[in-house]
């Protein structure tokens, strides 16, 4: 219904002068308290490039150091038979550290425990392996390495409400190929999640994860892509609390049609460009499969 004028009322100018200075105090007020515009977190889709099923259907790293280095990627394709020889037939989202190692999670289809293969700068390789604890799945979809370095977080398969912090392989002084990796704190969520294929953090306190979520009940959207803002940088000290926001639904278009997986994510902070990969359903995983690029 239009507003109406108010009949029977005449403003005096000092009446009008006073209702001004309320009008613009109260604007002034509202723009105190509401948040700062940086606080949305708009990614627009800016390209993308075809995932080839076999060796970029997992996930993805962007390296730093050596200077000038390719992109890494995983799938069934990179597994090494000498590791998948061993029961590790799984290869997830990997990462790297700001000082150049390389960190990829690996699964078995039975047992106690999780791997880390690292390869470090010089370009030699070790395996790390983590011991499950009480009620901890055994998937092992990926790894994100902290800004610092010497702390990473790592996830669980399924509807979930924390992530868990384990030292850095290879670049945590405390840690040993000899020696198991355990968990050292627990980042709590105050949203659940479900079926995470990535994360990476785009600073200290602040990660972008892709999820596969096909139901869409705890964002209203399928496939969606996930920021989780921490109360403070993981580590060994204590535990953190992670508020959780859907930021937008994960690009599904395919020739074919049917079940899309959301996988692996990258952030490379040298040109603000976020990649997450979709897999398309059916045989089209063959041909039309996408890494896409974000900006912010």
């Amino acid at each position: 219904m239009p507003l109406r004028p108010a009949r029977g009322r005449r403003h005096t100018p000092r009446t009008a002068l006073i209702s001004l200075i309320a009008l613009a105090t109260a604007a002034a007020a509202a723009l105190a308290a509401a948040p700062p515009a940086a606080a949305a977190d708009t990614w627009t889709e800016a390209g993308s490039d075809r995932a080839d099923p076999l060796t970029e259907s997992q996930g993805l790293a962007s390296v730093e150091v050596p200077a000038n280095s390719a992109n890494r990627y995983t799938g069934i394709g990179t597994v090494p038979f000498g590791v998948s020889a061993r029961g590790w037939n799984h290869v997830g989202d990997p990462d790297t550290s700001y000082d150049g190692h390389y960190i990829e999670p690996y699964q078995r289809d039975s047992g106690t425990s999780k791997m880390y293969r690292v390869q470090a700068p010089g370009g030699a390789w070790s395996e790390y392996v983590h011991a499950l604890g009480p009620g901890e799945a055994l998937n092992n979809s990926w790894v994100a390495v902290a800004p610092g370095g010497r702390w990473m977080l790592t996830g669980e398969w399924g509807t979930m409400t924390r992530l868990i912090v384990l030292p850095t392989p290879g670049v945590n002084p405390g840690t040993s190929p000899s020696a198991n990796l355990p968990q050292v704190s627990t980042v709590h969520l105050d949203h659940a999640v479900r079926d995470v294929q990535g994360c990476d953090f785009t600073d200290p306190t602040t990660l972008l994860c892709s999820s596969d979520d096909p139901a869409g009940t705890l964002f209203g959207m399928t496939k969606p892509l996930l920021r989780i803002d921490l109360s403070a940088e993981p580590g060994d000290s204590a535990d953190v609390n992670g508020h959780v926001t859907a930021v937008r639904q994960l690009p599904l278009r395919s020739s074919c049609q049917g079940s899309f997986e959301a996988e692996g994510i990258d952030y490379d902070r040298r040109t603000g460009t976020l990649r997450v990969i979709v897999v398309s359903p059916g045989f089209c995983v063959l041909t039309d499969s996408k890494t896409y690029r974000f900006t912010r």
